[in-house]
């Protein structure tokens, strides 16, 4: 019998007692990457609006748990009961997860002894109670990542009347389950499993690592988004191009896909500036290892001269002349620069000035810059490939993020009496910043985390009351050698050294430019001033490792004017249109490809909605910042409708401020080489109308009549019903010919509105 008969068999079973049953939904629950996070959603639905739950699954982890963690949080708040039955089987179910749920007061958990041959315990299986009804879920689905939010998974999901048939079934092999002989309190068992689990572990780690072996000896290969990096730059060189642009999200590899681009194109002597030490080790490491030693790679820095085909150097080193000096201006074939936003720096523009390499190769994640400064127009708008957050999520180049907004202790104080040091460092808050990050957990054996602090006096009290309470930690500022960070990093990174670290504080230099893959928590102590050095931040956790399946971002949020750029950072989205946030805040996580998940406690919500409310985002400033954002990367005047295919701000707002996009242009736009038209009031006027009545889009009509008079047509309303049918299948009514005709003839508008 295939799947789908099988499905097909329960749904009418189930359909067919939901008379008896009074039943009144009946649905199949399936996760769909187009639709989002079915499964983890009905999940946190039932919890949501429940009175009390169980829940019977043979597998429990970490990561599948962790995005349930804010709603069980509230349940415990609310102290309603749930009952949590699962397995030993296979020694599969993590005890960090298990452990979660058993600190919650009002959930109790069971575990089902599976090793004396006994049948296997393999249910799967939701059931919330809300007052007369039951919704009730079973399937497929365990409490894991891929089993909540991304694998196709097939569960049957009803609501019924508490007293009805079904409901009543189901009960009673739940409260079988949970009375067995063989079902154990998980507080009893624990220790027992624990010895088990982390036999097993060891086992697979051993295995893994063998695996691990045979793969490195094997030549890497580009990935997807690698490889459409290296066509499109191939191309662009045939096309004689000299200057290209790499932008990808922290974290995407895009050390490596450079790596890979000049092994594929035959570069024979490459550059490779960064801006520091560290990065510039690690670079040379990644090449290393896609080359497999068939060329030579050396350091070339303060500290180390090795030789080498390609030299691995800082910008501060190879832009004081007499070591640039060294090398004939075009002894490299490629010269390739990371975090390319600083290049408008003077010691980055000496080095353009000095060298004639065949190509210039910029990479950055954030090339938009407030510093006025064209990084594009430094690279002939040659964007040789852009990948942005979501895109990388979705294609599975980052690892997976729960994001956490908690509202911050002082939640009611004034903004500026929650920059006072006094609330900052006061013992309630840190001791509320250490339950909520104890809560919220990390992935893996032990927690290494970056904490981002407002102010450096800050980070060293907060530090210092952390240790004073048993964790290892430091606080870091740009006043800090590089050495002593470079060590920082090392132990925060370290499983082994005495001197380990648990987290680092620190304001801003951890913004970019650093390489921590094991981070497993990302911690946001101050408000949100910009959505670029939000994502920077959060980035810091978002790169792959073998120790952590997920990263934990907590955000502690106040009352705060700016918590609006909350979900702009999210997001990614730049249309800054009022609505769109309001949603994203709503629902992000359907919104969010892959496993990733966000979610805010009620608190927080309030204060971004009150937020965005407030905010002002049709100002002049926005508008400006964002049109020149984007011509800086065309090169040129952007259409209108090229804000909506390149995810800038949303069109309307420069309409609402200026009436038109020509006459935006016409006052803002100031460089003679365009040769834009001087339009006249009366002609400006006609575009204001024509803008405001029809580009909304609410519907097609306006438009395609438009488009007729341009033309010329003469069968005005012919030719709109042919395409109006043709095209969107709409049939065109008297009723509507004569709305369209008022419209277009001003007929419909009373009082000063007609005369405007």
């Amino acid at each position: 019998m295939s799947p789908k008969t099988m499905m097909a068999g329960v749904v009418h079973a189930l359909y067919d007692s939901s008379i008896r049953s009074k039943t009144i939904d009946i649905e199949l629950i399936e996760n769909d990457p187009d639709q989002g996070k079915k499964v983890l959603t009905a999940v946190e639905e039932g919890l949501q609006t429940c009175n009390s739950f169980f829940m019977s699954v043979a597998f429990i982890n970490q990561s599948g748990l962790t995005p349930l963690l804010l709603m069980l949080q509230e349940l415990e708040r609310k102290n309603i009961k749930g009952k949590v039955l699962t397995t030993n089987y296979l020694s599969f179910s993590e005890p960090k997860a298990l452990d979660a749920l058993e600190q919650l007061k009002n959930i109790e958990v069971r575990m089902a002894d599976t090793s004396s041959n006994v049948p296997g315990f393999h249910t799967k299986g939701y059931v919330f109670f809300q007052k007369e009804w039951v919704r009730v879920m079973i399937g497929s689905s365990n409490i894991t990542a891929g089993a909540l939010t991304r694998n196709k998974e097939w569960n049957v999901q009803v609501r019924a009347s508490s007293k009805g048939s079904l409901s009543q079934s189901v009960m009673d092999a739940f409260e079988t389950m949970w009375n067995d002989r063989k079902t154990i309190p998980y507080g009893d068992i624990r220790e027992e499993y624990v010895r088990q689990y982390e036999q097993k572990q060891q086992m697979q780690k051993k295995e893994e690592e063998e695996r691990a072996w045979v793969q490195e000896a094997k030549k890497l290969q580009p990935n997807g988004m690698q490889q459409a990096f290296i066509t499109r730059l191939r191309s662009l060189l045939e096309q004689g191009a000299h200057r290209a642009l790499l932008i990808s999200a922290t974290g995407t590899g895009k050390t490596y896909a450079s790596a890979f681009a000049m092994r594929e194109l035959r570069f024979e002597r490459v550059l490779f500036i960064v801006h520091r030490e560290l990065i510039a080790q690690q670079a040379k490491e990644s090449f290393a290892r896609v080359f497999q030693n068939r060329t030579q790679f050396g350091l070339y820095t303060s500290n180390e001269k090795e030789d080498g085909n390609y030299l691995f150097t800082t910008m501060q080193t190879i832009s004081r002349e007499n070591w640039m000096h060294e090398f004939a201006p075009d002894h490299f074939d490629a010269i390739i620069i990371d975090e390319v936003h600083r290049a408008g720096s003077k010691s980055y523009q000496k080095i353009f000035d000095y060298f004639q390499p065949d190509l210039w190769l910029g990479m950055s994640a954030t090339p938009e810059r407030t510093d006025d400064f064209d990084i594009y127009a430094l690279f002939d708008h040659n964007i040789a490939y852009e990948i942005r957050l979501n895109q990388a999520l979705e294609a599975d180049l980052l690892c997976p993020f729960h994001y956490f907004g908690i509202h911050d202790l002082y939640v009611d104080a004034q903004e500026n009496e929650l920059s006072d040091f006094r609330y900052l460092t006061c013992d309630e808050r840190v001791d509320h910043i250490i339950r909520q990050a104890n809560y919220y957990g990390y992935s893996g054996d032990r927690v290494k985390g970056l904490i981002f602090v407002s102010r450096v006096e800050e980070g060293k009290a907060l530090s210092e009351k952390f240790n004073a309470r048993g964790f290892r930690t430091v606080a870091l500022s740009g006043s800090d050698s590089h050495e002593y960070r470079e060590r920082c990093i090392e132990c925060l990174s370290s499983d082994v050294r005495e001197d380990r670290l648990d987290y680092i504080f620190t304001v801003e230099i951890f913004n970019e430019g650093i390489d921590i893959p094991s981070i497993n928590q990302v911690i946001m102590l101050r408000p949100t001033e910009s959505p670029i050095i939000f994502v920077q931040q959060m980035g810091r956790g978002l790169r792959k490792n073998k120790e952590k399946e997920f990263v934990v971002i907590l955000d502690f949020i106040g009352n705060y004017q700016n918590n609006y750029m909350i979900p702009i950072a999210l997001s990614s989205d730049r249309t800054y249109n009022k609505d769109t946030l309001r949603r994203f805040v709503q629902e992000g996580e359907r919104l969010l490809p892959g496993s990733s998940t966000i979610h805010f406690d009620e608190v927080s919500k309030k204060e971004i909605f009150k937020a965005i409310d407030t905010a002002n985002l049709q100002t002049l400033k926005l508008i400006k910042e964002s049109y020149t954002d984007l011509k800086q990367k065309l090169g040129c005047i952007p259409t209108l409708i090229q804000f909506d295919e390149f995810g800038s701000i949303d069109p309307l707002k420069i309409i609402d401020h200026s009436g038109s996009y020509p006459a935006f242009l016409q006052k803002y736009e100031k460089d003679r080489q365009y040769n834009l038209p001087e339009l006249q009031p009366k002609q400006l006027k006609i575009l204001e109308y024509i803008s405001k009545k029809f580009a909304a889009g609410k519907r097609i009509h306006e438009l395609l009549l438009l488009e007729e008079i341009l033309n010329n047509e003469t069968d005005l309303f012919e030719t709109l019903q042919d395409r109006l049918i043709q095209e969107y299948e709409i049939e065109l009514d008297q009723n509507t010919k004569e709305n369209l005709t008022n419209l277009f003839t001003n007929n419909f508008i009373a009082g000063t509105g007609r005369n405007t």
